[in-house]
């Protein structure tokens, strides 16, 4: 199956902060992990997925610039998918585009401050448990009206093995 990415071409190394801001159309820039306190004053924020909604990473382990990724789609209270970029090695590459890749909040109070991702590297969910700061909206923090446009491109007609066997069951795990 061919992957995602940015131009057309494979290996072209995008980072998640372009990808995140193209999906979203929220508009921030710098590292991954500075998104959440740059929202503040612009986007609203908070602790529950929607869909086109960037998710920020804190720096954790090696990835000490965080991450940033799109909700492209909640299955159930506790699973969702995103679309991102630079997460899976891709036939050894980095910077490839994933669509619909499954997420489960693993933490401890329900609240999506700590989630484990899809590995496509070993084609099951990873083990580490990633911290997160929360969700940042398309709406504005002043007036509430939406103001960023999710790209019509951010769901792909072939999500991860996880997410194509939920929905194929319809089932809605339990939180």
């Amino acid at each position: 199956m061919a992957q995602d990415s940015y131009d057309g071409r494979i290996g072209t190394g995008l980072e998640c902060v372009p990808y995140a801001r193209q999906m979203s159309g929220i508009q921030i820039f710098g590292d991954a992990w500075t998104w959440w306190d740059q929202a503040a004053d612009h986007y609203q924020e908070g602790a529950r997925p929607q869909v086109g909604a960037v998710l920020v990473f804190r720096p954790h382990g090696v990835m000490k610039l965080g991450h940033v990724a799109v909700v492209s789609k909640i299955v159930s209270s506790r699973i969702l998918m995103v679309s991102h970029a630079n997460w899976s090695r891709i036939g050894g590459v980095r910077g490839q585009i994933e669509r619909d890749v499954t997420l489960v909040d693993v933490s401890q109070n329900n609240d999506w401050s700590e989630v484990r991702v899809w590995w496509r590297d070993n084609q099951g969910l990873g083990t580490t448990r990633y911290p997160v700061y929360g969700f940042i909206y398309g709406n504005s923090a002043v007036t509430g009206e939406h103001i960023a446009h999710v790209s019509k491109d951010l769901v792909s007609a072939s999500p991860d093995v996880v997410g194509a066997v939920i929905d194929s069951l319809g089932a809605t795990p339990a939180g």
